[in-house]
């Protein structure tokens, strides 16, 4: 007998499986499982009874925000940075019909290695270990950065003029649709946006932007040599990749945080020895890309914006009951990220700097 984890039917995914993905083989039994980590698209570890694993995505249960969780968009990404030989998972198929499982979904590698989600993960590292992931962490998102998007083939991802304008009018529109309740610093970030959006320098070299870039979407190798993968691409397009940088800052967190840590997302995670302060990954970043970061203020105030949209998104479909993997239990401490997110964000309109982030 076939157990469907939810928001997975095993059985119709096996024959879909067997007929779309080289080399599996759909030896039942199919067991599947709901990884924890999931509070965007929703991921499951399918294995069959030859051992072969692959890693399946499908778009969360009810609430879903208009253009959010796009998997095509994701498959798309994937496909073009795995042939240029960037850490991703390789992607092999994407189906598009709704009636196999209930949803779109594609499949990709299930990679192996050390992901670094919470303190107790962060405080088995060595100071040594948490210095080189720091490293990491800036250098691959410089990699990112540079690469030839024309090359890849996603020149038409997304359209890279005017993409901060479009990011202050979307994540406005998400609110609206997601809010539980009104928050005054939701209101004065978007007032600080609307009012300078309009004055930034806008002639940036343009890059692929992942959308969603922290520690916790990214698979290490356990001897912390290089980044297996880094994942969640559903966000991605083209556009400022100060932008990226910002909510890398704003989900990094340091010793003598203190606002930050009310937000109860990625709490300390990088907090302990070795591991860089903000201002270094700044430095460091600047340094390897030679990219102007004038617009490092603006984006800062833009990601706490962004981050408590989408917090607030998983905290409406955690009060539907429809929030899987490790967001369903976390109701209480959604509405606390909020909060505390939007509190963040109106202290940066005071003063739109790094420092802010830890006063």
């Amino acid at each position: 007998m076939i157990n469907d984890p939810a928001g997975l039917a095993l059985g119709p995914l096996t024959r879909w499986l067997g007929g779309n993905v080289p080399d599996f083989s759909g030896a039942e039994p199919l067991v599947a499982t709901l990884l924890a980590g999931g509070r965007s698209n929703v991921t499951y570890r399918v294995e069959d009874a030859s051992g072969h694993a692959l890693a399946v995505r499908r778009p969360p249960l009810g609430h879903i925000m208009p253009s959010a969780h796009d998997l095509v968009r994701e498959f798309t990404v994937l496909q073009g940075l795995h042939r240029a030989g960037f850490p991703v998972p390789r992607p092999w198929a994407l189906c598009e019909d709704e009636s196999v499982i209930g949803a779109r979904f594609l499949v990709m590698d299930f990679v192996e290695g050390l992901v670094v989600a919470t303190a107790d993960d962060a405080a088995q590292l060595t100071a040594v270990e948490a210095d080189r992931v720091s490293c990491l962490m800036v250098d691959t998102l410089a990699r990112l950065h540079s690469l030839d998007v024309q090359g890849l083939g996603l020149g038409e991802l997304g359209r890279p003029n005017g993409y901060l304008p479009r990011q202050v009018r979307r994540w406005g529109q998400q609110w609206e649709l997601s809010k539980t309740r009104e928050l005054n610093g939701v209101d004065i970030m978007a007032a600080w946006l609307g009012d300078r959006v309009t004055s930034l320098t806008v002639d940036m070299p343009a890059s692929l932007v992942q959308g969603y870039y922290g520690l916790d979407n990214v698979i290490l190798d356990p001897g912390f040599s290089s980044v297996r993968a880094v994942l969640d691409w559903e966000m991605s397009t083209l556009g400022d990749p100060v932008a990226d940088l910002a909510v890398a800052l704003v989900y990094w967190t340091q010793v003598d945080d203190v606002l930050r840590k009310s937000v109860p997302v990625a709490r300390d995670v990088t907090s302990g020895p070795g591991f860089w302060r903000r201002d270094r990954i700044v430095e460091e970043y600047a340094r390897v890309t030679g990219r102007d970061l004038k617009n490092l203020g603006f984006c800062l105030v833009l990601a706490c914006y962004k981050l408590t949209v989408i917090m607030e998104s998983l905290n409406y479909r955690s009060l539907s009951g429809l929030q899987l993997g490790a967001a369903a239990q976390e109701q209480q401490e959604l509405a606390e990220a909020v909060g505390a997110l939007s509190e963040l964000g109106a202290r940066l309109v005071d003063s739109p700097t790094v420092e802010t982030l830890h006063s």
